[in-house]
Parts: structure tokens; C-alpha cells; sequence
């Protein structure tokens, strides 16, 4: 299987220009499928006090200046925006870029320990979220707010007015127009590793994703994949109605080593592979990801 390919530009201490730079080339690159930002507001490494862009600001001037990638955050955070609030702006967003908004996903948010992507490790979203006025949340209610939004999300893309009476949003002659290019909305990734999490991608995701080394090493995704085909097959759904997408930081040192870390996620069963560019970028990004990582895949 020859997986295709997306970029990640992570707007932490890097000027906008850069990130522009990069999206721009991208563009030009047919091997490149999709590009991503995140939807975070301090710095998760480096200087505290350092620079970081929001994500859907940035993703919309983006989408004015490109023409041909789809895009999209990785992931959105659920618990930043009420769920009709986030459906108004990627109703926008996918009118703005001619319809190539893909719909990113995650619970956001919650109490337990998790790094990037929901990896266990230090909880990056404790210090931001006091710092933003943000509310944590417990795992399961994470979960479930999350399917409340789907559920938001969709019937803003698709009806002309509806009332919604959930356990925590509440919607009164809730309209939405325009709606999204894309008939019945963007498609739906969703990010996340824990059994809830993918239980709620077996019943409604078009995409997966999760991190791949060092935030999950190769046996906890193959884990992860036989969880996932376990839900869907619990549900009924094909497990190949969905695809798999690894997030993996590229090593500009060995380029190698990056390459091996994507032919084994392959073997696993992922199709698609989203390369995060380290920072600073180097000059001409795009095109060494092409030469030394997507090339020998084609």
C-alpha cells in the first residue's frame, strides 16, 4: 500500500511568514495531499513567553493564499469553542477555500495525564487553560460533549434550522448559512488514542489520527489499530471505511530513520502520513520532504 502524504507547520515560535512560505510550496507539490496547524495558545516546548498563532485565524488566511491542498487543524480542541460557534467558523472556512476544509477533531481538555495527541505524559492543557479562563474536564464527560458537538456540527451543515436539548449544549433555532461547500460538510477526522475516544471514531469518523514516535512507540499503535477494527467491528462498520493517519515529526539529521518509522505505521495499516516540520524550516521544506521521505514510498 503507498500511504499519501500531508505536512504539519506547528505555529510555536515560528513567524507567520514562514508558515506562509511553506503552505505556499506545498500548494505547488502535488505529493503533499494536506496541510495542518494546532489549536493551541501558549508554547508546549521551548521559551514559555514565545510566540504562538491561533490556529483557525491562521488557517483562514491560509486558505485565501492556497488553492489546491485540503486543510485543516490537527485537531481542533472541544473544549476552546461551543460546538455552534466552531460550526459557524468551519462553515466559513470551508467557503473561503473553495471547499477543501477538513474537519479536525479532539476531545480537548480533560483532567487526566496526556501529552500531544492524548499520549500519556505531562498535561500540556493545565497551565494554558488557566492562563485562557478554559474549564478541564473529566474524561468520559470529554468524550461525550465531543459527540454532542458531531452531532451540532452536522445538522448545522446540513439543516436549515433545528433545536438541540443534549446533557451539556443546548441550541434553540439554531440556523447556519452558508452552509459548507462540501454537501452534508467537511469530512471528519477525529484524533485520540483511548477506548472511548476510538469508539467514538468507529461510529462517526472519515479519518483517525494519532501520533507516532516518541509520543507512541509502534506496538501501542499496533494496539491501537486492533482497537479500532474491534469497534467497528462491535458496530458493524468496515473498518476500511476509515482511514489512518499518522502524525510524525521528521528528522532533519536522519532522514532515514523517519522513513522506517513510516513503512512500519504502513505495514500497520495506516494510508496516510501527515510529516510536522521541525522548527526552524529549512529553505525549500516541501521538496526535501519530497526527495528524502514521500519519493521512495511512489
Amino acid at each position: 500500500m503507498e500511504p499519501t502524504f500531508g505536512l504539519k507547520t506547528t505555529p510555536m515560535h515560528v513567524p507567520y511568514a514562514e508558515i506562509r512560505r511553506v503552505w505556499l510550496e506545498a500548494d505547488e507539490v502535488p505529493q503533499i495531499r494536506d496541510a495542518w496547524l494546532w489549536d493551541h495558545f501558549l508554547p508546549l516546548a521551548g521559551p514559555k513567553d514565545g510566540d504562538v498563532l491561533e490556529g483557525w485565524t491562521l488557517l483562514s488566511a491560509l486558505a485565501a493564499q492556497t488553492t489546491r491542498l485540503r486543510l485543516g487543524l490537527l485537531v481542533t480542541s472541544n473544549r476552546i469553542r461551543p460546538p455552534a460557534v466552531l460550526g459557524k467558523i468551519a462553515s466559513t472556512l470551508d467557503v473561503i477555500s473553495g471547499g477543501r476544509l477538513i474537519m479536525g477533531l479532539g476531545a480537548g481538555g480533560t483532567y487526566q495525564p496526556a501529552g500531544l495527541s492524548g499520549i500519556p505524559g505531562p498535561n500540556p492543557a493545565i497551565e494554558e487553560y488557566a492562563a485562557y479562563g478554559l474549564t478541564l474536564v473529566p474524561p468520559g464527560e470529554g468524550v461525550d460533549r465531543l459527540r454532542e458537538t458531531i452531532e451540532i456540527l452536522r445538522r448545522m451543515w446540513t439543516e436549515d434550522e433545528f433545536d438541540f436539548h443534549g446533557k451539556y449544549y443546548t441550541l434553540e433555532r439554531t440556523r447556519n448559512a452558508p452552509k459548507p461547500v462540501q454537501k452534508g460538510g467537511p469530512p471528519l477526522l477525529i484524533g485520540g488514542w483511548g477506548n472511548r475516544m476510538l469508539r467514538l471514531v468507529a461510529e462517526y469518523a472519515d479519518t483517525w489520527n494519532i501520533s507516532g514516535p516518541p509520543h507512541a512507540d509502534l506496538d501501542t499503535l499496533a494496539d491501537r489499530v486492533r482497537r479500532l477494527d474491534a469497534e467497528c467491528e462491535r458496530i458493524g462498520r468496515d473498518p476500511s471505511t476509515i482511514s489512518r493517519s499518522l502524525q510524525q515529526i521528521v528528522s532533519y539529521d536522519d532522514p532515514a530513520g523517519t522513513r522506517e518509522i513510516v513503512r512500519k505505521a504502513v505495514a500497520l495499516g495506516f494510508d496516510h502520513v501527515v510529516l510536522s516540520l521541525p522548527r526552524p524550516y529549512p529553505e525549500r521544506a516541501v521538496r526535501w520532504l519530497v526527495r528524502e521521505i514521500i519519493d521512495p514510498f511512489h
